[in-house]
C-alpha cells in the first residue's frame, strides 16, 4: 500500500483504484468524509473509477494512516496539509479533487489556500462550512419528511430526529441510516453496517470547530477562482437539500450544479451509472 509523510512526520496512506489508460489524465484524488471515516467506503465510487483511476487517501487517523502525535492535527484546516504534501507526493502540478460530505470541507480549506493547485473540484452531497454554508436541522426534518411512504420510516424517524437533536445512542444512528441511502436495499445495508469500523469518532469530534473556518475570506478566493466546479446534490439528501446545494455553487465563478434522482447521501450506491455519468462528463469537459 503505498504511503507519504506529512509535514509533522505522520505516515499516510492512499489507496489506488483503477488503472488509467495511456493516454489519460493524472487521477481523481479523492477526499473522504464521515467525518474522519476511512476511504474504504467510497469503494469504486460506483465504477468511477474504472473510467478514471482514483487515488483514495485516509485520513490521519483512519484506515491505513497513522495517528498522529497531536491530536489537534485533526482539524480540518490543519490537514490541508495533508493533501498538499499529497499532490507533491504524487508530482502532480495540478490536482483533479473529489471530496465527500464532510471531505468537501477539507477539499474547500485545501482549494482556497492553494488555488493555483486545483484543476477541477467535483463537491459529492458535500459540507461547506468553509464557505458559510451549514445544514440546519429543519433541512435534514424537511429531507426526512419526504420519506414518509417508505416502510422503515416510522422506526427511524425518532432515532433520525434525536441525531439532529444532539441526544443520539449508537443504536439511533444504526437505526436512522435508511434516511442516508436513497434505496435501502442489500448493498446500502451492507455499507452503513460497516461504519462504526471505519470511523475515528474521537477524530471526528475535533474536525470541525468554528475557529477551522473563515467563510468571507474563503468566498473571496472562489468568488474569483476560475477553475470549473461540479456540486452533485441528491434529490432525498438532507446535507445538502438540493436547494442548499444550489446556494454553494452559486458562490463560485464557474460552477455547474447537478442533482442526481433518487439519491440520497451516496449517490454512487444509489444510481452507479447515473453518478459516474455525470461526473464523467463533467471530468471529460474540461
Amino acid at each position: 500500500m503505498p504511503t507519504f509523510t506529512a509535514a509533522d512526520g505522520t505516515r499516510l496512506a492512499y489507496h489506488l483504484v483503477g488503472e488509467r489508460a495511456p493516454g489519460q489524465r493524472a487521477p481523481l484524488v479523492c477526499v473522504p468524509g464521515g467525518p474522519m471515516r476511512a476511504s474504504a467506503y467510497l469503494g469504486d465510487l460506483g465504477g468511477l473509477a474504472r473510467r478514471r483511476g482514483t487515488v483514495l487517501l485516509d485520513l490521519r487517523g483512519t484506515g491505513a494512516s497513522e495517528t498522529p502525535a497531536d491530536p489537534a492535527t485533526y482539524r480540518c484546516d490543519r490537514q490541508a496539509a495533508d493533501v498538499e504534501a499529497l499532490r507533491e507526493h504524487l508530482g502532480l502540478e495540478r490536482v483533479d479533487l473529489l471530496a465527500h460530505s464532510a471531505g468537501g470541507d477539507l477539499a474547500l480549506l485545501y482549494a482556497t489556500r492553494h488555488p493555483e493547485r486545483v484543476r477541477s473540484l467535483t463537491l459529492v452531497t458535500a459540507r461547506a462550512r468553509a464557505l458559510g454554508v451549514d445544514f440546519t436541522a429543519r433541512h435534514r426534518a424537511e429531507a426526512g419528511a419526504r420519506r414518509s411512504h417508505e416502510p422503515w420510516f416510522e422506526t427511524a424517524r425518532g432515532p433520525y430526529e434525536r441525531i439532529w437533536a444532539g441526544t443520539a445512542t449508537d443504536a439511533d444512528f444504526d437505526e436512522a441510516a435508511p434516511f442516508f441511502y436513497g434505496h435501502w436495499d442489500a448493498v446500502a445495508q451492507a455499507h452503513a453496517a460497516e461504519d462504526a469500523a471505519q470511523s475515528n469518532e474521537a477524530a471526528a469530534e475535533l474536525y470541525a470547530p468554528p475557529e477551522a473556518f473563515d467563510p468571507a475570506a474563503a468566498r473571496a478566493v472562489v468568488a474569483a477562482w476560475d477553475v470549473p466546479v461540479l456540486v452533485l446534490g441528491g434529490e432525498l439528501d438532507g446535507g445538502p437539500l438540493p436547494r442548499i446545494a444550489a446556494t454553494i455553487a452559486g458562490l463560485f465563478r464557474r460552477a455547474e450544479l447537478t442533482v442526481q434522482t433518487g439519491a440520497g447521501h451516496y449517490p454512487w450506491l444509489d444510481d452507479p451509472e447515473g453518478f459516474t455519468g455525470s461526473v464523467d462528463r463533467f471530468l471529460r469537459g474540461l
